[in-house]
């Protein structure tokens, strides 16, 4: 056997063992599905606050910043959980109130269900930092915002940042931070990016949202690269609106594009929507998180993604002003999304995907397929 035999018959047995390998995997992953019932499937999809399981706090009350929010569990959150089952938290500043019980809350969460829960936060540094801005008994890493990291044109301060960020929430329980934001921002009107986004080179933003995501990954905590098909180019917040971008979907591949399409090449592991308008794209002013052609055909397809899609808060005025949490809900999974991120009313929005799939709107086969991605997602942090 000559040297080019000997390739071929070494690649032929790694593709057969990698084949074999992916064959047991999808296997073992069906074989915990056929376990589970359709509720403790749909439960997975969602990623709530810890309060929606407090039937004492009304929704309006979970929006506000002023409002204390749940600092632990009570038996009635618990019971809650038992018949509303979720695949995630995501805990906000009115969730922390120190350290211990920062940690005693996360242990509680995470032990919750037989499939456990995973726990995200949004800590990107700067401005939005839900432990590194808490006012209160925080030792931790103060980290300068994107915008000023990208000002230095070198990558490694997106990764030292994003290292030390992944260091101390992972210390506190955390398995998920929905960081970088790989948006562009070349709007100078835009009331929401800003100095998140790693300045307005889409190039630069590459580089930066690829060592970021690497940072994370050394400390053990996944990234989570927002907000797809980006926010930077409007002059409108989501969270209390409408808002859109004009461009096409060419301009939006050489500009917006870039720092995403950076990120799957590393292998991100969870893409956010966004819920902006892209009528010159999908031809409708529907938000892209409720959009079949933004996420299946464009991302899942001509980008080939295949990691996890979470949406944005379904709590955002954006969706909340138009759509019912159930409506939103059913709506943007159609489109492609795996994981529904607060919906505004949890009950509600669980209710309606559970009808859904039982009433035929959305094919069982379809949740069994984000299942699994979710599934396999918490694999890899160690469930």
């Amino acid at each position: 056997m000559n040297i080019q035999q000997a390739v071929a018959v070494s690649l032929v047995t790694l593709l057969t063992l990698a084949s074999v390998t992916a064959f047991a995997e999808k296997n073992a992953f069906q074989a915990e599905l056929s376990k589970m019932t359709l509720r403790e499937k749909i439960g997975q999809l969602f990623v709530i606050r810890p309060d929606a399981l407090d039937g004492q706090k009304m929704s309006e009350q979970l929006l506000g910043t002023d409002e204390a929010g749940a600092v632990c569990l009570t038996e009635s959150m618990r019971s809650m959980y038992e018949e509303y089952p979720c695949g995630g938290f995501c805990l906000f500043g009115t969730n922390i109130t120190d350290p211990e019980q920062l940690r005693a809350f996360t242990e509680e969460l995470h032990a919750l269900g037989a499939i456990r829960p995973f726990l995200s936060i949004d800590e990107e540094g700067g401005s939005v930092a839900r432990i590194g801005n808490h006012p209160y008994g925080f030792d931790v890493p103060k980290i300068e915002p994107m915008g000023v990291i990208a000002e230095s044109l070198n990558p490694q301060k997106a990764y030292d940042a994003a290292y030390a960020i992944g260091t101390y929430i992972k210390a506190f329980g955390f398995d998920v931070d929905y960081a970088p934001v790989a948006d562009v921002n070349t709007n100078p009107d835009n009331p929401v990016i800003g100095d998140r986004a790693f300045g307005n080179n889409p190039v630069t933003a590459a580089d930066m949202v690829i060592q970021y995501i690497r940072g994370l990954h050394d400390a053990g905590v996944l990234g989570c690269m927002k907000h797809f098909p980006g926010h930077g180019d409007t002059d409108r917040d989501t969270h209390t609106g409408y808002a859109e971008t004009r461009k096409d979907w060419e301009t939006l591949k050489n500009c917006e594009m870039i720092p995403f399409m950076a990120g799957i090449a590393f292998g991100c592991e969870m893409i956010m929507t966004a819920h902006i308008a892209a009528p010159n794209v999908t031809g409708t002013e529907e938000p892209s998180t409720l959009s079949p052609v933004i996420l299946t055909e464009k991302l899942r397809g001509e980008l080939g993604y295949d990691g996890l899609i979470v949406t944005d808060a379904l709590e955002m005025g954006a969706i909340k002003e138009k759509y019912t949490s159930a409506e939103a809900s059913i709506r943007c999974f159609l489109a492609g999304a795996d994981m529904i991120l607060l919906p505004y009313d949890y009950q509600e929005a669980f209710d309606g995907m559970v009808a859904a799939v039982q009433d035929g709107t959305i094919p069982e086969s379809r949740v069994d397929e984000s299942v699994i991605r979710i599934l396999k997602m918490k694999e890899k942090l160690g469930r």
